[in-house]
């Protein structure tokens, strides 16, 4: 009989039906990162590109990708939004090489074959060929028609200034796919205010991308491993909080309400409270509460399968999964606020902003975390994580005390793969 330390299996083995015990193998295998990659990212899903506020005027555009694909999202000169894939249609070069910037047309570097901001062929060098000593030479065949070789369009939906983007122009309606439960939580984000661009932060975690879509579904850690959320009550485990997911249970949000928790003793045996932890800069933890929260001070939304929307007290931004292979990912987190927001609150928002992206005060953590647990994935991928807190269900509930987000994401996973 072999020595199970030595199995490596091609296919992740899961114990049952259930989802509260994830193989390991989900995180370590190209074949199965492929096939996600066709099912999640390029086929019945809506991704997130952006916001409209990154590409105000006519020619702004924006890089970015879906999935592993780079794509393009412009405003055109009718002030109407495209996403295009950057892939020429002649020989398939990524003619777009800046993050951001103004144009009235794209040129591809190689053959200058030129489009306008739909994405439509406009120019072709040399189309009629070269006219010498009478006669022409070359050119492309007398049936060649610029409509039928403009760039691959993606499907767009706009909601709270917000952009997203889908390969599948069958995809169902944006609000369906968020459902009634989630679309709430998101309207409650955008509602309507005109956005105001503030910043980026960029890193790239090597780590498989469904962790951080896990991450943001586990409301067990964060009192736990973050210092500063538990020592300051931004996020306890005991504060009055909701979980609450979609029908297919593929986006969650969990939701918590600062200074309603129970006494300061029920945290004090946790290791990362630090009683004694003060701020040089109070302006940290300088908090505002804002009409719209409408009570929680904190609601993470994890859109599956490409974006997290955070609003942690005055700080939101939105946290973009870009896949780089089974074992990598880059996160770009945009941080926003409000056009009616006054000077200190932009301050305030910047501010709060620390604790965030790849050496906030906060999610320094995670990326480590990830880190460290797709070292373990890679070297025993015939294991199995384990997520059993507050049972084995998938199910909305009025705590925090439970991984059953993360159990509903693989419910999910599991039925759109076939595993």
């Amino acid at each position: 009989m072999s020595d199970p330390s030595t199995v490596f299996p091609s296919q992740p083995t899961w114990e049952g039906d259930g989802t509260h015990r994830i193989p390991f193998g989900v995180y370590t295998s190209d074949e199965l990162h492929r096939k996600e990659l066709e099912r999640f990212f390029y086929r019945g899903h809506w991704c997130y590109v952006g916001l409209e506020a990154e590409v105000p005027h006519p020619g702004d555009f924006k890089r970015t990708v879906v999935g592993e694909r780079s794509v393009i999202l412009v405003r055109d000169q009718e002030g109407a939004l495209n996403v295009f894939e950057n892939v020429c249609a002649h020989r398939g070069m990524r003619f777009c090489r800046e993050r951001h910037g103004r144009l009235s047309a794209f040129v591809c570097p190689y053959h200058q074959w030129s489009y306008n901001l739909k994405g439509e062929l406009r120019g072709v060098p040399l189309r009629r060929g070269v006219k010498q000593d009478g006669e022409v030479h070359g050119g492309m065949p007398a049936d060649f028609d610029t409509a039928d070789h403009g760039l691959t369009r993606l499907k767009v939906a706009t909601r709270g200034g917000v952009v997203f983007a889908s390969f599948d122009h069958d995809v169902e309606p944006f609000e369906d796919y968020l459902g009634p439960e989630i679309l709430g939580w998101f309207d409650r984000l955008f509602n309507g205010r005109q956005l105001r661009l503030l910043g980026y932060n960029r890193q790239r975690i090597p780590g498989n991308w469904k962790l951080m879509q896990e991450n943001i579904k586990d409301p067990y850690h964060p009192g736990l491993l973050h210092t500063w959320f538990v020592t300051f009550g931004l996020w306890r485990a005991d504060n009055k909080s909701r979980l609450r997911m979609d029908r297919h249970h593929r986006h969650a949000a969990m939701i918590s309400t600062r200074g309603s928790a129970g006494q300061a003793g029920q945290v004090t045996q946790v290791a990362s409270f630090k009683a004694a932890m003060t701020l040089h800069d109070p302006s940290f933890i300088d908090i505002v509460p804002e009409p719209w929260w409408c009570g929680p001070t904190a609601v993470m939304t994890t859109i599956f399968p490409s974006v997290i929307l955070q609003q942690q007290v005055n700080s939101v931004s939105t946290r973009h999964i870009q896949p780089n292979g089974h074992g990598s990912f880059d996160f770009v987190w945009t941080h926003f606020g409000f056009e009616d927001d006054d000077a200190a609150m932009t301050q305030r928002r910047l501010t709060q902003a620390n604790l965030f992206g790849p050496a906030g005060f906060v999610s320094a953590d995670d990326g480590e975390v990830i880190e460290f647990s797709q070292q373990a994935f890679e070297s025993k991928p015939f294991h199995r994580t384990l997520a059993e807190l507050g049972g084995r269900e998938v199910e909305d509930t009025e705590h925090m005390v439970t991984e059953t987000l993360i159990r509903g994401m693989y419910r999910y996973w599991r039925q759109v793969m076939e595993a």
